[in-house]
């Protein structure tokens, strides 16, 4: 009596087993996964997007100013924004120079704002991601236009280069300024001469 006692214990966890596997198979067909797989990074995706981002640093970013006001920039994207980047004239870098410099300046700006400000950087690329290159002197009136950009809470990104070329490390070769709207841009660098 004992033996068949054990029998038929085992024989219900073959079946409990036996029926698990049925609802799996029941429940899981290859045709659905991969859809399923791609709605589900593209809610995931959305819904990343959708919520402001988590500063997880405790300290201010360098690219908008600290207690200065922000620009205000319009939620229907009707708002024309731009980025300029200005380049030290008294360098004397090479074309290739200036343009891997340019570069880095918006590559680093965008880096930046896509932890701090996404939004502006989606309003941005509606606008088509305007970039205009122009030049100052030296560094002091690079400083200056960065200050000023700062002042109105427009975002800078100043590029230091490693020096391994043309220039001696740490020099400060391209400022990025903006993105912003087009009349906030235009206050700070609008006098500057083209490249």
């Amino acid at each position: 009596m004992l033996g068949s006692f054990g029998n038929s214990s085992q024989s219900s966890k073959k079946k409990e087993q036996k029926q698990e596997g049925q609802w799996l198979a029941l429940s899981f067909n290859p045709e659905n996964f991969i859809p399923g797989l791609v709605i589900g990074f593209i809610l995931g995706l959305l819904l990343d997007l959708s919520k402001p981002p988590i500063n997880k640093n405790k300290t201010n970013k360098k690219n908008f100013a600290p207690g200065k006001p922000q620009f205000a920039v319009s939620n229907n994207g009707d708002q024309e924004l731009k980025m300029v980047l200005v380049v030290r004239q008294d360098l004397k870098m090479k074309s290739g120079k200036i343009a891997s410099q340019c570069a880095h300046a918006a590559t680093g700006m965008y880096a930046e704002l896509m932890q701090s400000h996404r939004s502006l950087l989606r309003q941005w690329e509606q606008c088509g991601q305007p970039k205009i290159v122009v030049t100052c002197r030296n560094q002091q009136e690079m400083n200056k236009l960065m200050e000023a950009a700062e002042n109105i809470g427009l975002p800078t990104f100043v590029v230091a280069d490693a020096g391994r070329t043309q220039v001696l490390s740490g020099s400060k070769t391209v400022l990025a300024v903006g993105p912003g709207p087009k009349e906030s841009v235009d206050s700070v660098t609008g006098k500057l001469s083209l490249l």
